[in-house]
């Protein structure tokens, strides 16, 4: 994600809000359907929204017929991606349907999105009665059939029959699942009715807001992917994910069964201070400061957080049911004061690496970067603590130097983006000054975001370690040390997305006393590499490739039908610090020398290779004698692989038990968790030895460690002398 000034035409401005205000109010809503009823305000939002993208996108497009199919596939995609819940029945019953999105829109009548949202919500009640009706029975396991477990491409199942035999077949894979883990057939039973008894609760517990936000997707990415519509709550979230930082009570909540329960009480916030909670408990009702409890068992997660999150220094009461007390057991009532509460588990952070031993000792020091954040709030507001990024990467930075690392590593994998300022600033801590990178807007205007600070926070051997999730500030970032011959980078091929993005308060706009519309996050622009090139569809490109689990054809900015096409524009005026060509050669083999006699990172092909195949199949043996054969082969390979560093304990703990999300114990998520935390990283150690191999080289090429060194020095004052 992008941001970039955005200013809209005073009198356009108005003209749009008293063309918003003139929509027709809905008719009356029946009592019955009232929960998946568009409201005035919705239909409103959609109209002043589809009047802003059809004037200030990158990628202008008429609101049409033409993107009305497009908006039409796109929402049942987003409804049933999987094509398990619709037939081709219920989609030919939509065929009016298809081109008239485009009117409901810019009439402010949004019925047609929720009636196809109640068919859905119908049809989903449908197929879990159905599946669970299937356990009544059970199943036999020695005919020779296979359940298609990836049906994004898939014909719509053509009538209910056919559904229905999909869904058989989807109970008898869960089914086998748990009796490969060892569970008899009571167990089994027991598990799946609570399994499709908690989704039926959920699927009947949407709100009109779900819909509006499903359709206001459909209809913003059917332009162009990367633009979005985020209703209050989602844009409460974002701004809590750019800060690092919310007023609550500091504790992770989860859904477990009925209960909303305590997962996680973050590190010195007001819950974990109290001393009275603990991991586990069960909050079944919240009050405020004055005024009765609200009992929250059944209630949705976002629901509860809605009510525990408050001003700061307000008071909240939480009734908790104990997590050692049955559902019967005596309650207890804590009262908490809301504070400011620090999320440090999504700040950058450091560690350090040690490579070799004895003098051919190296320390490399690591920069985990999960975002490109920024308070954008207490930055305007002149707050000399606020929170970003680049700041903390330069206060990390200084305190690897102290510890004496000899080469630093930058992990930007599955970092998504994030800020297009700090992109600029964290790319100046390793370059002198110069362009960053480069933005085109819609009417061809060129500008370039350069860092105009001089000097560097290291310049010292460093790599950037990416993967398919590292998009948007990654790729600037990336980009840039590429082109400037800064850094190698290592990994595998980028996201892909070369597009800026805005945020627009639709609330200020409309000129609204209180919020009421959400924001827009808009493509405003594309960004271009110093070079001239595009991150567009591309990415890019590491010096040293890893393997790659991704699928690129599922996963990436290649994967959109209507991404923005790859284009080049001139090369800025920049000044490379290095040409790492040849040194990446040596890199290059020393890497391939080095993993051909590693056993994890062989064991690692072996997966890549094998999770290749899976999803090349999409489909798996419902034959209980096959399927027990292929687990029988996987554990076998496990567990001829060498034990070290606890990747035999996480294989242990990650084992295909059958179960989903939230029917373990939270004792055993948890334990699971650690052990991926705490697991060998394979791909990071071996970037920090190749980053290693840099300092050797640099250390035995002095005449390339001054000439970098002399590079990344500020000019010498007028009559003094370098010698």
């Amino acid at each position: 994600m992008y941001f970039a000034e955005f200013r809209v035409k005073k009198r356009l401005i108005w003209a749009l809000v008293a063309a918003v205000f003139a929509v027709p109010a809905l008719s009356g809503e029946s009592s019955a359907a009232q929960r998946l009823q568009p409201t005035v305000e919705q239909a409103q939002t959609a109209y002043l929204s589809a009047q802003l993208l059809g004037r200030y996108h990158y990628k202008t497009q008429p609101l049409d017929d033409a993107l009305s199919e497009k908006i039409f596939d796109r929402y049942l995609k987003s409804l049933d991606p999987e094509r398990l819940i619709f037939t081709q029945a219920d989609i030919d019953g939509f065929a009016d349907y298809r081109t008239r999105l485009d009117d409901a829109i810019q009439r402010g009548n949004l019925a047609i999105p929720f009636t196809i949202f109640q068919k859905f919500e119908q049809r989903t009640v449908e197929r879990l009665t159905y599946a669970r009706e299937q356990l009544r029975q059970g199943f036999e396991f020695e005919a020779r059939e296979s359940y298609t477990y990836m049906r994004d491409k898939a014909p719509w199942p053509k009538d209910d029959a056919e559904v229905r035999d999909l869904w058989r077949k989807r109970v008898k894979n869960d089914w086998l699942r748990l009796r490969l883990a060892g569970k008899d057939d009571k167990t089994i039973r027991e598990t799946l009715e609570k399994r499709y008894d908690n989704f039926l609760v959920r699927a009947t517990r949407n709100k009109s807001e779900d819909v509006f936000q499903i359709f206001m997707n459909a209809f913003a990415m059917s332009i162009e992917p990367h633009t979005s519509y985020l209703g209050r709550s989602a844009s409460d979230d974002f701004d809590i994910s750019m800060s690092l930082s919310l007023v609550g009570i500091g504790a992770v909540l989860q859904e477990r069964d009925e209960y909303i329960t305590i997962r996680e009480l973050v590190a010195g916030g007001p819950a974990i201070r109290s001393g009275k909670l603990a991991v586990g408990d069960r909050i079944v009702g919240v009050g405020q400061a004055e005024g009765p409890l609200q009992d929250v068992v059944g209630t949705r997660v976002d629901e509860v957080v809605k009510l525990i999150r408050g001003g700061k220094d307000t008071r909240v009461v939480l009734d908790i049911l104990p997590a050692d007390a049955g559902p019967d057991g005596k309650h207890r009532q804590v009262v908490l004061v809301r504070d400011k509460i620090k999320l440090e588990e999504q700040a950058a952070r450091k560690s350090i690496i040690k490579v070799g031993d004895g003098p051919a000792l190296r320390r490399i020091g690591v920069i985990t970067l999960p975002a490109f954040y920024e308070d954008f709030e207490g930055r305007r507001r002149g707050d000399k603590e606020y929170r970003s990024a680049s700041r903390d990467v330069v206060r990390l930075v200084d305190e690897l130097r102290k510890e004496k690392v000899d080469g630093l590593v930058v992990d930007l994998r599955n970092n998504g983006g994030g800020s297009l300022r700090e992109a600029v600033e964290l790319t100046g801590l390793f370059i002198d000054k110069g362009p960053v990178v480069q933005q085109r807007r819609p009417d061809g205007r060129i500008g370039v975001e350069s860092d105009e600070n001089a000097g560097v926070a290291w310049d010292g051997p460093m790599a950037v370690l990416i993967n398919r999730g590292s998009a948007s500030a990654s790729e600037i970032f990336a980009a840039a040390l590429q082109d400037y011959g800064r850094a190698t980078i290592i990994g595998e091929q980028s996201f892909g997305k070369g597009t800026v993005q805005t945020m627009i308060n639709l609330d200020e706009i409309a000129k609204n006393d209180k919020p009421k519309f959400g924001d827009l996050k808009m493509t405003v622009a594309q960004f271009f590499r110093v070079n001239g090139g595009t991150t567009q569809l591309k990415g890019v490109m590491p010096d040293i490739r890893f393997p790659s689990v991704a699928d690129p054809d599922a996963y990436g900015e290649s994967s959109y039908d209507n991404a923005l096409p790859w284009t080049q524009i001139d090369s800025a005026s920049f000044r490379p610090t290095g040409n790492l060509k040849d040194t990446i050669t040596t890199l290059q083999t020393r890497h391939q020398a080095r993993i051909s006699k590693d056993k994890s990172f062989q064991a690692l092909l072996e997966d890549v290779a094998e999770a290749r195949r899976l999803r090349e199949t999409r489909s798996i043996s419902l034959n209980e004698s096959e399927r027990r054969r292929e687990k029988e082969s996987r554990e076998a390979r496990l567990k001829a692989r060498e034990k070290t560093d606890g990747r035999d304990k996480l294989a242990a703990l990650l084992k295909d038990d059958g179960l989903q999300s939230g029917e373990r114990s939270l004792a055993a998520d948890l334990a699971a968790e650690k052990a991926r935390k705490d697991a060998k990283d394979i791909l990071l150690d071996e970037t920090a030895r190749i980053v290693a191999d840099d300092a050797e080289l640099r250390l035995s090429r002095p005449q390339l460690a001054l000439r970098d060194k002399l590079k990344t020095m500020p000019p010498a004052p007028a009559g003094t002398a370098i010698r």
